[in-house]
């Protein structure tokens, strides 16, 4: 319940104080006093857009603060204190927009945005005027009241769930399609390049060892001239190496007997000639082996060829052909995982299907349940507003059957809401085709099926205050009465403002608040006060006569009152 509401430096509004109470609270004043300004100063509380012409001239903010109290035991607690915001029962929002078109926004003290303003505001307070009126006229909103009305808002959540999860994996799964589509243009390539690769049965190295091969099939005649000729030098001629150090080793194991300071020298030929055998025998097994085979050398010098082609494709060195290849391989197999996993979401997607087409139909079927009780209950409230006769009735729209029997024709249809498309229509005069709302009600028509729908609503909303802003528009005489003690009956379960121009409904308020505007130094202002019983009689005798207040409208203002 908004119990205190405070502006300051708010359009015309220099500083304004309002103290509410419980029941109903009626603001009246002449046209253009500031009572839609205050409306718009509340609606910053709830979190409106803000611009920096609502502050008033000369002012550097506007500030606008609202006190409400709020149940211990009611849902909104339960979310202030998810918020960590402090609450013990009374809730303090301010609001301040500064020049600079920033906002500062604290609850109870603690800082906070406009963002949750707007999340808490609608549990806070509702506002019903000439917005909500034509909000009304739009088909778009009446599948939203009515699933207020039937309390469906956990089965529409709940559908919501699966077909943001159904968008998320049809997304998912045409962005995998379209990834395996890339790959498999590639897939092939990749596998006649793996093939080539494969075939030539390369190894780390081969080509080093090819080479070596190479040169010396190439250069046999002259590598075996020059083995030769070191071998007979060595070893083979008569005045060869190895016969003469063998002559020296001789005397000079003579010669050391008789002085073994010749014996390092001794010791050092014997090596020598160790050394030269070993030299003669790899060169003597070298003959043996080398060999001129120009059909070894062609095939040799071909399959350089080949892997030197491949390193031109793949990679510098044999090791990076043999890795593209196991690349090559690998994003093949990637392309296998990635069908896998396809059929893995499609799977997931069929099954949220069959689930959101069951929570789809079910919440359609239960909406229209839902559509008979609230025809019942607008009708009756309307027959109670001098709307006797009136037919109100809750069309619906969907899929055709051939579309309901295809379920993935169906399945698109399909939004976060269902596939429900409703429109309230009305026929308020007997005998008169229903027809669209917003074609056939005029203003004081959609002011009261706007307070019936207020009011069946209000039975079921956990909201406290409920602000009415023009629910007079169109009406006057016993139709403003009616309406007047539909609002005082209203009242008993939440707290009403209501802003009026009309003295049969200003007459049955509780609290009755004057909005004024007036002149001060040079500038002009709103301001509001409470009134007392005489106020209140004058008050009502002037909505009944205009300027000119007359005895008999006085009279009449006091029995209104009595």
């Amino acid at each position: 319940m908004l119990t205190r509401l405070s502006i300051s430096d708010f359009a015309i509004i220099s500083h304004l104080e309002i103290g509410l109470y419980p029941g109903l609270n009626i603001l009246s004043g002449e046209t253009g006093a500031g009572k839609s300004i205050i409306i718009n100063a509340v609606n910053l509380l709830l979190g409106a857009r803000a611009t920096t012409d609502l502050i008033r001239d000369g002012a550097q903010e506007a500030r606008v603060e609202g006190l409400f109290q709020v149940p211990p035991t009611s849902e909104l607690s339960q979310v202030l204190k998810g918020m960590d915001i402090p609450f013990e029962g009374e809730l303090l929002v301010k609001r301040i927009i500064t020049r600079t078109g920033k906002n500062r926004v604290t609850i109870n003290g603690s800082m906070a945005t406009v963002g949750v303003l707007m999340s808490i505001g609608p549990q806070l307070l509702s506002i019903s005027g000439q917005h909500a009126n034509q909000a009304l006229l739009k088909p778009d909103n009446h599948l939203f009241l009515l699933d207020e009305f039937g309390d469906l808002a956990g089965e529409r959540e709940s559908l919501s769930q699966e077909v943001r999860q159904f968008r998320s994996l049809t997304s998912e799964i045409a962005l995998l399609k379209e990834e395996i589509s890339r790959a498999q243009q590639k897939q092939e390539l990749a596998r006649l390049q793996a093939d080539e690769i494969a075939r030539a049965g390369i190894r780390a190295g081969e080509d080093e060892e090819l080479e070596r091969e190479r040169r010396r099939l190439k250069f046999a005649e002259e590598l075996f001239r020059i083995a030769q000729s070191s071998y007979a030098t060595l070893y083979d001629e008569e005045d060869a190496v190895l016969p003469r150090i063998s002559r020296c080793l001789k005397d000079l194991e003579k010669a050391s007997r008789l002085d073994d300071s010749l014996g390092m020298a001794t010791e050092a030929l014997k090596a020598a000639i160790a050394e030269v055998e070993e030299a003669s025998y790899t060169l003597r097994e070298y003959l043996d082996g080398i060999e001129q085979d120009p059909k070894r050398l062609e095939q040799i010098e071909d399959r350089i060829f080949l892997l030197n082609q491949l390193k031109r494709k793949y990679g510098p060195t044999l090791e990076d052909v043999l890795a593209y290849r196991e690349s090559i391989s690998e994003s093949v197999d990637e392309v296998d995982k990635k069908k896998a996993l396809l059929a893995e979401k499609q799977e997931a997607m069929a099954q949220v299907k069959e689930r959101m087409i069951s929570k789809a139909e079910a919440l359609s079927q239960r909406r229209m349940e839902v559509a008979k009780n609230l025809e019942r209950a607008v009708e009756k409230e309307l027959g109670q507003l001098q709307m006797k006769g009136t037919v109100f009735r809750v069309s619906f729209q969907g899929p055709s059957d051939d579309e309901i029997s295809d379920p993935d024709s169906l399945a698109l249809l399909i939004g976060e809401e269902g596939f429900d498309q409703i429109e309230f229509m009305i026929s308020p005069n007997v005998g008169e085709s229903l027809r669209p709302l917003a074609k056939i009600a005029s203003g004081g028509e959609l002011s009261r099926i706007v307070l019936a729908l207020k009011s069946i609503l209000a039975r079921k909303a956990s909201v406290e205050t409920v602000i009415f802003d023009e629910v007079d528009s169109g009406i006057s005489g016993a139709t403003a009465e009616v309406v007047g003690e539909k609002l005082l009956e209203l009242s008993r379960r939440h707290q009403i403002v209501c802003i009026t121009h009309l003295p049969q409904i200003a007459c049955k308020g509780e609290v009755h608040f004057l909005v004024k505007k007036q002149v001060e130094d040079g500038r002009t202002m709103t301001t509001i006060t409470g009134l007392d019983k005489k106020e209140r009689v004058m008050e009502i005798a002037r909505l009944l006569g205009g300027k000119k207040i007359t005895e008999k409208a006085i009279s009449r203002a006091e029995e209104m009152l009595t």
